[in-house]
């Protein structure tokens, strides 16, 4: 296990220099769309010349820059280029936050702005004084931006001696579809001591090729793809978004080893009708799910129908990987053993720990002394808490130290004083086969404070009976827990990012149910 102090920049540039030392020729990043590449020969080389660049610019420790755009080699090059040289990568997620790019580039106030020339941004850079840079090519010096600069300079070894461990890596911003998105601050220490422990954690090694189509301006697609590939001098195939018709396709295409997913797209594979030759996906090991928990019966599911193994995994901005679940040793409903740095446990309401098997708070804490810091929406810098975090998450540990999550606190039905988990529920009606989605809640009650309330979705073809439902529940569930209405709906709210959105079928509720004037 590394020391805390060598945690910094040099940490990354060692990653990259052992891997093209191994194999300069080897490829790092394969794009699936464009069947573009990068060798690691390529990165080193390139981050070298970013360093250069930056340090013309009078770029310093704790500086700025901004990153706007989607997946592709270039915004790959550009994070880790900037990290390695000593500064702070801020990765925005154009598309989901675009409604409020206004507000977080001021305050950020950027140093540098890069972006993706194709994503119409002029009204928006137009609120930093910073300079502003369309991204370019990292192999074509003839195209204007960044790497058009980056191209002219001279490789060096050019790093900031003075960027310590406890400095900025990346500031990553959440989706913000409903409310004004947080800025998750993370220092060299914190993101780049999750990467070994995640990639340690799902026996990732230099011959493993991992498929992700996941937003790379989050905290989980860089550690998991990026980082921890980087740590190995293993490969990423990258896709810019999800495609369920050339998900398996580009698994087969590329040799993929190990694919990145969450249960949204789990789903959409298992509910997909395209032919599918099994025997061409011989090399794929395992595929991940994270983002929200995976449902017990779609993950027997999966595994049933396609004969690949489901890793769930768990995780956060604030973090990073917190636990991993490799397939060859997967528990079945459990996100799996948490990286031991982390020392987590489950905590009552006073934080005091709880006994192997007693439902209570996820609370992580891998340094005594780390701050867990926000940015602010005046520019200010925002201490959440201190040494620990509690993750918002409730669950368990097992006797064999798996950890499975039983919902979101902010979740929680608290019926008659007794918490309820939504997730129970939901799993108990997907054991119905007429049943494809299912979302439970808290709805007002003025006697019990709260009372449950399923939403079903049918399954194709299905016709759903809601008093057979109803008498189903009551059978196999405590009455404290049975619904109390099944509601039939044609589909479920969701997140940007895929998550089924509770508070939003709330909110339908009681709208559907509001008293007339």
């Amino acid at each position: 296990m590394l020391k805390e102090a060598e945690f910094g920049p040099n940490l990354l540039r060692h990653w990259i220099d052992r891997a093209a030392a191994r194999d300069p020729d080897k490829a790092y990043i394969v794009s699936v769309d464009d069947r573009r590449t990068i060798s690691f020969g390529q990165l080193r080389r390139l981050i070298r010349k970013i360093a250069t660049h930056l340090a013309a610019r009078g770029i310093r420790s704790n500086d700025r820059i901004a990153l706007l755009a989607g997946n592709s080699i270039e915004h790959l090059a550009c994070y880790l280029g900037v990290m390695a040289y000593g500064a702070t990568i801020c990765t925005i997620h154009v598309e989901m936050n675009r409604g409020h790019l206004a507000q977080i580039l001021p305050t950020l106030n950027p140093r540098l702005a890069v972006f993706d020339a194709g994503l119409d941004l002029g009204d928006v850079l137009a609120k930093t004084s910073a300079p502003c840079l369309p991204l370019g090519l990292f192999n074509d010096a003839a195209a204007a931006g960044f790497y058009q600069s980056v191209a002219a300079c001279e490789p060096t070894d050019i790093t900031l001696s003075s960027t310590r461990p406890q400095d900025d890596a990346c500031i990553l911003f959440t989706s913000g579809t409903s409310a004004r998105p947080k800025g998750v601050m993370l220092t060299f220490r914190e993101l780049l001591a999750n990467v070994e422990p995640t990639a340690d954690g799902l026996g990732l090694t230099v011959d493993d090729r991992i498929y992700d189509f996941r937003s790379f301006n989050w905290c989980s697609a860089q550690v998991l793809s990026a980082l921890a590939p980087l740590s190995r001098g293993a490969t990423l195939i990258l896709g810019r978004k999800f495609t369920r018709s050339r998900f398996f396709q580009h698994v087969a295409e590329h040799g993929a080893t190990i694919a990145a997913g969450n249960p949204t797209t789990i789903n959409m594979l298992l509910n997909s009708d395209d032919p599918l030759n099994v025997d061409a996906l011989a090399s794929l090991r395992f595929v991940i799910s994270s983002s929200a928990p995976l449902l017990s019966e779609d993950w027997r599911r999966f595994e049933q129908h396609f004969g690949i193994p489901v890793a769930q995994s768990y995780g956060c901005s604030e973090i990073g990987w917190i636990a991993t679940n490799p397939g060859a040793d997967r528990h079945i409903g459990s996100v799996g053993k948490p990286a031991p740095y982390l020392k987590l446990a489950i905590v009552d309401d006073r934080g005091q720990k709880l006994p192997m098997g007693d439902i209570g708070h996820v609370e992580v804490g891998g340094f005594a002394d780390n701050d867990y810091r926000y940015l602010a929406d005046d520019g200010t810098i925002k201490v959440h808490c201190r040494g620990r975090l509690r993750t918002g998450d409730i669950g368990f540990l097992d006797a064999d130290g798996y950890l499975y999550i039983t919902g979101r606190e902010k979740d929680l039905i608290i019926r008659g004083g007794i918490n309820i988990s939504p997730l129970e529920i939901d799993s108990i009606l997907l054991q119905r086969p007429e049943i494809i989605e299912v979302a439970t809640i808290g709805v007002p009650d003025h006697t019990y404070g709260e009372e449950v309330v399923s939403y079903v979705v049918a399954r194709p073809g299905a016709i759903i009976d809601v008093d057979d439902l109803l008498r189903y529940c009551g059978a196999v569930l405590p009455a404290f827990k049975a619904p109390k209405q099944i509601v039939l709906s044609n589909h479920l709210p969701k997140t940007a990012r895929g998550k089924l959105d509770r508070r939003a079928l709330a909110k339908q509720w009681t709208s559907d149910h509001r008293t007339p004037a």
